[in-house]
């Protein structure tokens, strides 16, 4: 991680600096808007146990209810100092004039008074006042009320106090609060997913678009930032080293085999073995002592495995030994951004050469939206661009709905994307149903523009001679055809 600015103030939220670029400005004033339940709250508390003096200015929670819900976030808030101005039950039920708030309350002198009191007793470095709507029922009148809060917002920044202040983005009302900010996020949240998005950001950049923001038991609050390829390369030579999938007739259609820092796509219907095949490049790279990992979208990882052995690939002996990081993968419960964090972890801490996705169809569960055929290349567009700049083998599997017919390369139309594409198809031939397979492209090197027979058994991946004397191959339905 890069040493912190020193105009810049951790946010407390991993993630959350690198969207940022860095944190918040010291002395500035963040608000962060979201319905209920989308982690404001829990944004504001990781921010305060982030600092040494912090003051929570609170308006809806008690301060025993806060401190416990933050413990069990694993949010140790033993050093932040808590203003509790939540209203007393007792008061319902004493028959008050004011069902929440007496007449001198309502008027808020007294607590606006006990706010400016407590800030000038703590002079926090660090200050969150949750919600800061809630002020609004003090000053009634919406003029006064944001003269009062811009005074209060120029104070604090004269005492650079770094401030963060959330509101409901449901009432509208709120709306005047986040021009008075000097930074707006705004956190939205859908069914078990939340994303987190910076609309204003005065006086520096931040990271654009909507990131993952996941909260978690024991661990609170984190930022899966959207990748970015341009932000990451590594150095490598000029030369291209070539990975062989360990099967000379496979090598033979590639040339020698798929170029390292490249993007293989290995595209088939389902059961023609394009898994099978993905994973030989797996098994070569860790027998060379390339560092390979794969990510399992479609199968359990024991399937996997069992099935591996099952064909008699050194899967289990690398993964056993460490040497080939398997991973599987809920795409229902895990974003894209999230996925894209495990893929440069896996990169960048585990010095990981060789990657396999399987497969593009499972992926794209993880995707949200209406537009998720647009936001599928878009997030496997910068994926791949990262893997390139990496220096990164990239290999992913996609299967296509087409079982016999024209040659469809891939369903999710990411073709394009590929410096390589290896297709597996099935032919009907003398009353019996055969796989083949051939390569369509090869961006850094000739390959062999032919087909050949495939099978896979107990002993392994097959592959035959060239296919001859036959037409409309891949169409599945063959006719031979007199070669002389």
């Amino acid at each position: 991680m890069a040493p912190q600015r020193s105009d810049r103030v951790s946010t407390g939220t991993d993630g959350l600096d690198g969207v940022l670029n860095g944190g918040f400005i010291r002395g500035q004033t963040a608000v962060v808007t979201g319905g209920p339940g989308t982690g404001k709250t829990v944004l504001a508390l990781q921010f305060l146990a982030a600092g040494d003096s912090g003051l929570y200015i609170g308006f809806e929670e008690r301060e025993t209810d806060i401190r416990a819900n933050a413990a069990a976030l694993g949010i140790d808030l033993s050093d932040v100092t808590i203003l509790d101005l939540s209203a007393s039950g007792e008061r319902f039920f004493e028959g008050e004039e004011y069902t929440i708030f007496p007449h001198e309350e309502v008027e808020g002198e007294e607590m606006l008074d006990e706010i400016a009191a407590t800030i000038d007793g703590e002079s926090p470095e660090r200050l969150a006042i949750d919600p800061l709507s809630e002020l609004r029922s003090l000053v009634p009148d919406d003029y006064r009320f944001r003269r009062n809060i811009s005074s209060l917002f120029n104070e604090l920044k004269g005492r650079e106090v770094t401030t963060l202040c959330t509101t409901q983005s449901t009432a509208g009302s709120d709306r005047d609060l986040q021009f008075l900010g000097d930074l707006t996020v705004d956190i939205n949240r859908e069914t078990n997913h939340r994303t987190l998005e910076v609309t204003k950001s005065r006086g520096t950049d931040a990271a654009s678009g909507r990131h993952s923001y996941r909260i978690r038991g024991d661990t609170g609050g984190r930022v899966y930032p959207k990748l970015v390829p341009g932000d990451h390369e590594r150095e490598r030579g000029q030369e291209r080293e070539q990975l062989s999938a360990g099967v000379s007739e496979v090598d033979a259609l590639l040339k020698g085999g798929i170029e390292t820092g490249s993007v293989t796509v290995i595209s088939g219907p389902s059961g023609a073995g394009k898994t099978t095949l993905g994973s030989l490049f797996l098994q070569t790279a860790a027998a060379s002592d390339r560092t390979a990992a794969g990510f399992l979208f479609e199968e359990l990882l024991d399937d996997y495995l069992y099935r591996s052995d099952a064909l008699g690939l050194d899967v289990t002996d690398h993964y056993d030994a460490g040497r080939l990081d398997l991973t599987e993968v809920e795409s229902l419960t895990r974003s894209t951004d999230e996925f894209a964090h495990d893929i440069r972890r896996t990169v960048e801490e585990d010095s990981v050469e060789v990657v396999m996705i399987d497969g593009i169809p499972g992926y794209r569960l993880s995707l949200r939206g209406d537009e998720t055929e647009e936001m599928l290349t878009r997030e496997l567009h910068a994926l791949c661009r990262y893997c390139k700049r990496m220096g990164v083998s990239l290999i992913l599997i996609d299967e296509v709905r087409n079982v016999t017919g024209d040659l469809t390369p891939t369903d999710q139309r990411i073709s394009y994307l590929a410096d390589n594409i290896v297709f597996l198809r099935y032919m009907e031939h003398g009353g019996s149903v055969e796989k083949v397979m051939g390569v369509l492209k090869k961006r850094f090197g000739d390959f062999e523009q032919s087909l050949r027979r495939l099978e896979i058994d107990e002993g392994g991946v097959h592959v035959g001679e060239r296919l001859s004397g036959m037409r409309g191959v891949l169409t599945g339905v063959p006719e031979q055809v007199d070669e002389g």
